[in-house]
């Protein structure tokens, strides 16, 4: 008796999340994160596609995810989106493509710093910290400029039945650039968050001929530009199939 009456109040909720994402205005749209299933979804591995990017780019033109089957990394910058393939390659992303969990908002900064001393990984969240009003909000991160050291990965498109993230990265693809320049794209997550999204810092990364890039491991930043996008509203949209 418990389950079918389970699956109805997750259904409602389902309408009740998709009803309220499509009533937002778009200047509404500028101060909220939009996110397509769960974190925890995925590292299950629930990889079916569950918005198109037709779809997902009227919510954000900056952002982070994955592809159908955990085929690569996703980057969105400036309005446009890449696929960051095993090979470390990024390609345009056409609109038919769809993507198990993605995070992205429109992108309007709200605070500006500047990076000229040599800062690690570590050390930038520090610094990033350090700027934020409150760790208890949503903050998208631009950061642009010069690395001396970048460490990114990718992952393969994955054949079902899919295997659990943590498997899937077990052959994943690693690339090192040094003295290079690109972008930073990424967000920060309350702790509170945990399970719906990654708490803390995720971030991918491009080059500046936006050639190359991928999921974030470690870097060294010397000299970069910092923006800060704070968001106090979040849409999800939970994945309306049998196995979510």
């Amino acid at each position: 008796m418990r389950k079918p009456i389970f699956k109805k109040i997750v259904l409602i909720f389902f309408i009740f999340v998709l009803s309220g994402c499509a009533s937002f205005g778009q200047s509404q749209k500028r101060d909220r994160f939009f996110q397509v299933s769960t974190i925890d979804a995925l590292m299950q591995g629930l990889y079916e596609g569950q918005m198109t990017f037709g779809q997902l780019r009227s919510h954000g033109d900056f952002g982070i995810g994955t592809f159908e089957g955990l085929d690569g990394e996703m980057v969105a910058l400036d309005g446009k989106f890449y696929q960051v393939q095993y090979d470390g390659k990024a390609y345009p992303v056409k609109e038919s493509m769809k993507t198990p969990f993605a995070v992205v908002t429109f992108f309007v900064p709200d605070k500006k710093a500047s990076i000229n001393d040599p800062l690690d990984d570590k050390e930038l969240q520090q610094y990033l910290l350090s700027l934020f009003q409150t760790r208890n909000l949503f903050y998208a991160i631009r950061i642009e400029g010069e690395f001396s050291y970048m460490k990114t990965r990718s992952v393969a498109r994955q054949a079902k039945p899919y295997p659990s993230l943590a498997e899937a990265v077990k052959n994943q693809s690693v690339f090192e650039f040094r003295d290079c320049q690109g972008t930073m794209v990424g967000f920060y997550v309350p702790g509170y968050f945990k399970g719906l999204n990654a708490a803390g810092f995720h971030f991918h990364f491009l080059t500046q001929d936006k050639k190359e890039g991928g999921h974030v491991l470690g870097f060294k930043v010397t000299k970069a530009a910092v923006s800060l996008s704070p968001a106090q509203k979040l849409c999800l949209v939970l994945p309306d199939s049998k196995e979510f």
